[in-house]
């Protein structure tokens, strides 16, 4: 196919990038689990190498070829001047491009944990820049996968897609369902439960990390609340990174980059 160029911003072809938020997208019309936006070339090419299927692309000057590289001719490329693309999306095409992905669907959690020996657990992380600090972190140092709780942020939002660089189109991830279903399905796997938390009875990092068992799921829990009673209650063991000069933590991002440095081997 080749590059469309934008004459009428009302082209309900362009319905996709038309101020859409994420909750829309997610329940896109034509798609079986909602779309997705994929933001730069590097993104789509790991959105792509993970087996993700684009619905379009709306490109930018050079972006266009960088678009047809990647995709050949199959997939409809939308081009216009940046002003008009500005108007028609709210933001600056800052890098480029950008693609409305199709969702996958979500797999099962027994089928992420099978080969699984790191596991990390995201509770309540609301913001979807530390959700997407997290992934990236997650793909960086070696875990191999992460299960997300009902009121945690879609991984899949623009802006954690952005932070994490396209490493949550990478990272194995899931959602789970309340911490007894979820604590009966890891127990089963053979994972001991290790929460980072504030608490009288945590026991420090380096200490846990000298003897850590075959298979762990590390669970981090939003800023400022941390993590529920529910989830102190299902964790084996709670570990905290010790502090210096009067701070008490860590941002939960910052942490979660500790500690899975000191907890992957």
């Amino acid at each position: 196919m080749t590059v469309i160029e934008i004459a009428d911003l009302a082209d309900p072809r362009l319905a996709d990038y038309s101020h859409q938020t994420d909750v829309a997208l997610k329940k896109a019309r034509g798609t079986e689990h909602g779309l997705y936006i994929a933001e730069s070339a590097l993104v789509l090419e790991r959105a792509l190498r993970a087996g993700h299927v684009p619905r379009s692309v709306l490109a930018l000057g050079s972006a266009v070829d960088e678009a047809r590289t990647l995709l050949g001719d199959d997939v409809p490329i939308f081009s216009g001047p940046g002003d008009l693309l500005e108007e028609l999306t709210g933001y600056i095409l800052h890098r480029g491009l950008i693609a409305a992905m199709h969702r996958p669907p979500l797999p099962s959690v027994e089928s992420l944990l099978e080969d699984a020996r790191r596991v990390v657990i995201l509770e309540n992380v609301a913001d979807p820049t530390n959700v997407g600090a997290i992934f990236r972190s997650v793909g960086a140092i070696g875990a191999d996968a992460v299960l997300v709780t009902p009121r945690c942020s879609d991984p899949f939002y623009r802006r954690a897609i952005r932070v994490s660089m396209g490493t949550v189109l990478q990272v194995p991830w899931t959602r789970v369902g309340d911490w007894a279903s979820t604590r009966r399905v890891l127990t089963a796997s053979g994972f001991h439960l290790v929460a980072m938390a504030l608490s009288p009875d945590a026991i420090g990092l380096r200490d846990f990390a000298a003897n850590a068992p075959e298979k762990l799921a590390l669970v981090l829990g939003a800023e400022g609340d941390g993590l529920t009673a529910e989830a102190l209650e299902a964790a084996d063991t709670i570990v905290q990174i010790p502090m210096a000069h009067g701070i008490d933590s860590l941002n939960v991002a910052a942490a979660s980059a500790v500690a899975m440095w000191a907890l992957v081997d």
